[in-house]
């Protein structure tokens, strides 16, 4: 429709940084790569719409060495995970406002790459923006690709944003 902004959005991530609890290297660059590049000045023009999805911990190992004596253990560890998940999108929420970009963000459980290509088909945006780690073929065969899996079953254009290399890490699963 005419007059509409168009609507655009980012898969956002939290760090895998052990004790770094900020947005992904690559999260932060598809974020200021859609800026520079997508909205520019026409801020009016666009919607940005982030979507934090929280993984289940796989392996159990974050927290390991906790102990849970009752209800009440289980439900202080929701309400961190969903504050973190808060002040990650918060940083995002921020910066739009600074700059005068309309924006919504939300946070869902489950595995990132099926939750964000149904959220694509819930929300119909016009573009979906993720960031890419650059993992190697060896890597992607062991910890996977969510911006692979989009690309081939979103039902809406995808772009890929790389890291900078200056950014990466020595470990590209560092993020």
């Amino acid at each position: 429709m005419e007059g509409e902004p168009t609507r655009v959005m980012m898969g956002v991530n939290e760090s895998t940084i052990k004790g770094y609890s900020h947005a992904s290297i690559s999260s932060r660059g598809a974020f200021e790569w859609t800026l520079q590049q997508i909205v520019r000045s026409n801020t009016s023009g666009f919607k940005l719409l982030f979507l934090h999805v929280q993984a289940p911990d796989e392996n159990g190992f974050d927290d390991m060495d906790s102990v849970y004596a009752s209800p009440d253990d289980f439900k202080s560890l929701k309400q961190r995970d969903k504050a973190r998940g808060i002040h990650l999108l918060e940083c995002f929420v921020n910066r739009c406002h600074e700059i005068g970009v309309q924006c919504e963000a939300w946070i869902k459980k489950g595995d990132p790459k099926e939750v964000i290509c149904h959220e694509v088909k819930r929300v119909r945006p016009d573009l979906l923006v993720v960031g890419s780690r650059g993992l190697g073929p060896f890597q992607r065969v062991f910890v996977g690709t969510v911006n692979e899996f989009c690309v081939k079953h979103a039902e809406c254009p995808v772009i890929t944003i790389k890291r900078p290399a200056d950014e990466a890490p020595q470990d590209p699963v560092n993020d």
